[in-house]
């Protein structure tokens, strides 16, 4: 094997392993943006898990944050709990960066 295959499969094994992380860190950011809706929705315990599992799931409709967002939303709206876009972008951002710290950490 040459040095440059060496360097090729070294490249494309770091891509693999920074697109599962990006995945991994997206579900768990979406796990607890369903936790943070579930509390403001009044759910808890079980229901709180079972909603949290639904956001997770919204996101594999599309691709990007939109069907996550569009869910959350629609939630809220349906229970009259008042929240703009903006701050459900603002915990996604937020959340995101706890999630990759977690599974950076080992959590």
């Amino acid at each position: 094997m040459t040095t440059f295959d060496q360097r090729k499969d070294a490249f494309e094994n770091k891509f693999a392993h920074d697109e599962e992380l990006r995945f991994k860190a997206t579900a768990r950011r979406n796990k607890l943006l369903g936790l943070w809706a579930a509390e403001k929705l009044g759910k808890s315990g079980a229901d709180a898990e079972a909603y949290a599992k639904a956001v997770v799931v919204a996101d594999f409709e599309e691709a990007g944050d939109e069907d996550v967002v569009r869910k959350v939303k629609s939630d809220f709206a349906l229970a009259n709990v008042n929240t703009s876009d903006t701050e459900i972008r603002t915990v996604m951002t937020e959340l995101l960066l706890k999630a990759a710290e977690d599974i950076q950490a080992g959590r």
